[in-house]
């Protein structure tokens, strides 16, 4: 059988093809390896069991195409600049909103990238705003440099 992975999450999740044809996902987790199949899910002790079940070749896709990727910003989520390094990142897909925690231990969730908030006064750039200031004010964004939004915030004060 000619196996590959395709990487989901890097070290964590890959999706498992036999000449194009998916035949599930296999996951890392704590303690050995867990393969889900159609409803179905496999329990796996280590790499070599992963390995016998699905052959030796399984992971040699993937080791070359992570020497063909550029490498990660640590303040960069989902293509977004943050202001500190992002624990927890989320996309929520209903808003559009990259979110993310400024620490493990934060309640305070923020939003990465540029934006442009109506408060009582006007249109003001912000960057990383909290997700609460998002919900309670008219916004434009997520932008992923300044110049977007110095470009959008021109045009609103023009208005």
């Amino acid at each position: 059988m000619n196996t590959t992975a395709k990487v989901l999450i890097p070290n964590k999740s890959w999706i498992l093809e036999s000449s194009g044809t998916k035949l599930g996902t296999l996951n890392k987790e704590k303690r050995g390896y867990v393969f889900f199949k159609k409803g179905e899910k496999i329990e796996l002790d280590d790499i070599n069991e992963v390995r016998e079940r699905f052959g030796e070749e399984l992971f040699k896709e993937s080791i070359n195409n992570i020497k063909n990727l550029k490498p990660i910003d640590p303040k960069v989520i989902y293509d977004f600049p943050c202001s500190s390094r992002p624990f927890n990142p989320v996309y929520n897909v209903r808003k559009k909103l990259p979110i993310y925690a400024k620490s493990s231990k934060s309640k305070s969730l923020y939003c990465a990238g540029y934006y442009v908030i109506k408060f009582r006064k006007g249109w003001v750039k912000s960057f990383c705003p909290k997700l609460i200031t998002l919900e309670r004010y008219p916004y434009h964004g997520p932008f992923k440099t300044e110049h977007e939004m110095k470009t959008i915030l021109n045009a609103l004060n023009k208005t």
